[in-house]
């Protein structure tokens, strides 16, 4: 009779051994997901959850296991202003900015009033 005596015989043999390997598959992509991050910091997490069963005399070991890999693109993050329930990529304040003001429609002079500050300036 064998009789088990750690943890790790257990996740050798649950699966017949594909439990083991899958683990194994999970460890490599995050080893390869933290190599890959564009971040100067990443974090992969790999939990594994083991299930024990107990049903007349009889215990049925289930593993699972879950990775959560960091993003392998990192994008900057652009900023937009709400413009009359739409989004504009100006801010409200700076529309008018850089649009010539006194200058009538088809004319390349400023209009007089415009002419008489600058002059007194």
């Amino acid at each position: 009779m064998s009789i088990l005596r750690s943890f790790r015989q257990m996740i050798g043999l649950l699966s017949r051994g594909d439990f083991s390997r899958h683990l194994d598959e999970k460890l490599n992509e995050a080893v390869n997901a933290l190599e890959a991050c564009p971040a100067d910091k990443c974090k992969a997490e790999i939990t594994v959850k083991i299930i024990l069963d107990y049903e007349l005399g009889r215990i049925d070991v289930k593993g699972e296991v879950k990775t959560k890999l960091p993003d392998t693109a990192k994008f900057m993050k652009t900023p937009f202003w709400a413009i009359d329930g739409q989004l504009s990529i100006e801010h409200p304040n700076q529309i008018d900015m850089f649009t010539l003001r006194g200058v009538p429609p088809g004319s390349s002079q400023p209009a007089d009033d415009d002419e008489d500050d600058a002059a007194s300036a």
